[in-house]
């Protein structure tokens, strides 16, 4: 199936169907014609809200081969999405990764992203291997992974957007441990974009780096949507509240990103997965109608009560 900007709503049913997902929530999703889109503040670049964290199904390439990348991006396609945040582990998985990058359907479609996580001259290798292993010449995104050697980085960061190998440049975070840091780093400096995380469990971006950002105009990525899997261990057993379904909400997965999803300050959400129908699952929780102020006062009230 060739792609298109605005994904269609029979291309949406047939995918459904394909994928074996039939639920309530995707048929409310059918109201809406494509997937919502965030507007990056320093550019007025549009990207969809609903992306995907690959880390992961990357990093099994070697044991998988590349289809399961493939149908995972594919499917994030299909659904409208387009961002797909790496971090470069394995010069053969991220190769296999370029490869996948590549095929037709694909090529030229994802935002893409990378992270610098060693310090010093390693680190500025981990930039240039990236470029190599995806087979491109520019990056859409450079990002100092969890604040590493921050201040040695983000002088060669800003050198690769002068370059044009970068067309964005920003910092990752993902626990509360950085903030402090992180805030001391957005008063001298004003990156394209942050990445931190934030959940219906994990919600202490709200109080000063979401509303910074938006003061701040940096476009702000989500990690951790899910607490990289303890979000559904802890509530295996718990069942939704019986309310939920009013607001559309008919998953553990959709609960936490409709809780998310409304807030201004973010950008785009990555969702983890290595499985096609929960990543259909993961895009589908961004259409149709979002909770207002006092339904999301109540979800959180009901996770905390847990």
């Amino acid at each position: 199936m060739l792609f298109d900007d605005r994904f269609d709503r029979r291309d949406f049913l047939a995918t459904l169907a394909a994928l074996g997902v039939s639920n309530v929530a995707a048929l409310k999703a059918l109201a809406q014609d494509s997937m919502p889109l965030r507007r990056v503040p320093s550019t007025g670049e549009e990207l969809p809200i609903i992306g995907l964290g690959s880390s992961k199904v990357i990093s099994e390439i070697g044991a998988n081969g590349t289809e399961p990348v493939a149908a995972i991006l594919r499917t994030l396609l299909e659904h409208g999405g387009r961002v797909i945040d790496t971090w470069p582990r394995d010069p053969a998985n991220d190769s296999g990764f370029g490869r996948v990058l590549a095929e037709p359907g694909i090529a030229g479609r994802p935002f893409v992203t990378t992270k610098v996580s060693e310090d010093g001259a390693a680190g500025v290798n981990q930039l240039e291997t990236s470029l190599r292993s995806y087979g491109m010449d520019t990056i859409d995104l450079a990002q100092v992974f969890s604040l590493t050697d921050l201040y040695t980085h983000w002088p060669t960061l800003k050198g690769w957007k002068e370059s044009g190998k970068a067309r964005y440049i920003g910092v990752t975070v993902s626990n509360y441990d950085l903030y402090d840091e992180l805030e001391t780093f957005l008063a001298s400096e004003t990156p394209d974009f942050m990445q931190v995380n934030y959940s219906i469990s994990e919600r202490r971006a709200e109080e000063r780096l979401l509303p910074l950002a938006q003061d701040r105009g940096i476009a702000v990525i989500i990690n951790r949507p899910f607490m990289n899997g303890d979000y559904f261990r802890r509530l295996a057993n718990v069942p939704l509240p019986d309310w939920a379904a009013a607001s559309g909400i008919h998953s553990w997965a959709e609960f936490s990103l409709k809780y998310i999803l409304p807030h201004p300050a973010l950008t785009t959400v990555l969702t983890e997965t290595s499985n096609p129908v929960h990543m259909a699952e993961n895009a589908m929780a961004s259409y149709g109608a979002m909770p207002d102020d006092a339904t999301r006062q109540r979800m959180a009230a009901y996770i905390d009560a847990l």
